[in-house]
């Protein structure tokens, strides 16, 4: 199943995840999210873990959305249930210790921006297209849309998304903040391949403090949130890392992290 359903590809500690259904524009249905959450799980535990692109098999669509026609004749409780199996695993995701970046192209919809909206980084194609339709079908976003995108977005916008079920392309994704970054699609593997490795080459002690304090600071007053970089600040300064890497500085050469 791992292999039919997600493609994994390590590269010394920067792991590519492929979502592998194209025929179905990579929707997602109960089997890949169950996939993708032991994936996760496994790389969670990684020591040697750098960073994590996920992106969708094909050029047409990241992922369009979840598999409605897995969805259709749900009952409340079975909804509510695989609702909630793609909430953990898309928390799994977000709370992975390492950067994570979503490789878009052609269809972010519905679960497929939800997903990428679990990730710290959203790399786009020109082609991308953006939006939570879920209204059209008699529904609400239910694997998180409804609240990391105004908190990625604002709430007027992610009001505008979410009650109208518009999409948007990637140039208005960029402009509004869904985005980091969009490139022609004939760049954008590369640019992420090389996006990887700078986060990977930087030193893993501080990428994964600096994303602990942004994600858990934002939860938090301001007062706590400064205390908490604070004590991950100390924190660096604990090991070797931060030795080299200002030895190295100093000494006008790349740190060997």
């Amino acid at each position: 199943m791992s292999e039919q359903l997600i493609d994994v590809v390590d590269n010394a500690g920067i792991v590519r995840l492929t979502i592998n259904r194209p025929k179905a524009l990579n929707a997602l249905n109960s089997a890949v999210l169950a996939e993708l959450e032991r994936v996760l799980a496994e790389l969670a535990h990684r020591d040697d873990l750098r960073a994590v692109v996920i992106t969708g098999a094909g050029e047409k669509s990241f992922v369009a959305g979840a598999d409605i026609a897995e969805m259709r004749d749900k009952t409340p409780e079975e909804a509510r249930d695989f609702a909630r199996q793609a909430l953990d695993t898309f928390k799994r995701l977000e709370t992975l210790p390492v950067p994570t970046v979503a490789l878009v192209n052609g269809f972010c919809l519905g679960g497929g921006c939800e997903l990428a909206l679990a990730c710290d980084w959203a790399v786009a194609s020109d082609n991308a297209i953006f939006g939570q339709p879920e209204v059209l079908l008699g529904v609400i976003p239910g694997f998180g849309g409804t609240q990391r995108l105004p908190r990625r977005v604002g709430p007027a916008i992610a009001i505008d998304l979410c009650t109208t079920g518009r999409k948007i392309d990637a140039a208005e994704a960029l402009r509004i903040g869904l985005v980091n970054r969009v490139m022609p699609q004939a760049e954008l593997e590369d640019y992420v391949a090389e996006l990887a490795k700078q986060l990977g080459g930087n030193g893993p002690r501080s990428v994964r403090a600096a994303k602990q304090a942004i994600h858990d600071g934002m939860d938090q007053d301001l007062d706590s949130a400064l205390a908490l970089e604070n004590a991950l600040f100390a924190f660096c300064f604990a090991g070797d890392e931060q030795t080299e890497g200002m030895s190295a500085f100093v000494e006008k050469r790349k740190p060997n992290f």
